[in-house]
């Protein structure tokens, strides 16, 4: 088990890294433009088979870092669901558990996400270079990246979000931070479709 240090150590890594975007981003003035080759993984998923990323990526991935601990993953993941619904499971999404203190598989099964899981994922983590929770990204079927939370650009979020706002509690932020992302992923995942 984590000790409770360890959320608040990534909540404050997700606030201060809200600061600045990417050095892999271009920005444009609505949305963010990316392209990164992330570092190729092998890691044994839940029911414990061997993921090869990007070798068994079938289509369009979203991958997630997250734990359930952590408040903006709690807001994020029902948007996550609802985009393999609206994209009628055409768009996947890889849970990638991290620093997590209860039972990940469990958790999914709660709220009938259905995520692929690879649990206790730190050192894909690290090789990402992911600080904080939720660590997202959008993947096409050759494992290039095309999206990342943390390249959306500073003046692309309103001025009432995240750490501009010290009125609002943790979880509020998160409410108001997840459907903000999903809309950019949502906008990446439709210019990937239409390519």
């Amino acid at each position: 088990m984590q000790t409770r240090l360890a959320p608040m150590l990534f909540f404050l890594a997700l606030i201060l890294s809200m600061s600045g975007a990417d050095a892999h981003a271009s920005e444009t003035p609505a949305e963010t433009v990316f392209d990164w080759r992330p570092p190729e993984f092998a890691a044994k998923t839940v029911a414990g088979n061997t993921f090869h990323y990007p070798a068994d990526l079938q289509g369009t991935t979203i991958v997630l870092f997250w734990a359930s601990w952590c408040p903006f993953c709690k807001a994020l993941m029902p948007h996550l669901q609802s985009i393999i619904d609206e994209y009628n499971y055409e768009v996947r999404v890889l849970a990638l558990n991290i620093r997590e203190d209860e039972n990940p598989e469990e958790y999914l099964k709660e709220y009938g996400y259905e995520f692929l899981l690879i649990p206790e994922a730190e050192e894909i983590a690290e090789s990402w270079g992911v600080k904080g929770t939720p660590g997202l990204y959008l993947a096409d079927k050759s494992g290039q990246v095309v999206f990342n939370l943390r390249a959306i650009p500073k003046n692309a979020y309103p001025p009432e979000r995240f750490a501009n706002n010290e009125e609002l509690k943790m979880y509020q932020k998160a409410a108001r931070g997840a459907p903000f992302w999903a809309a950019h992923l949502r906008k990446a995942i439709d210019r990937l479709e239409g390519d």
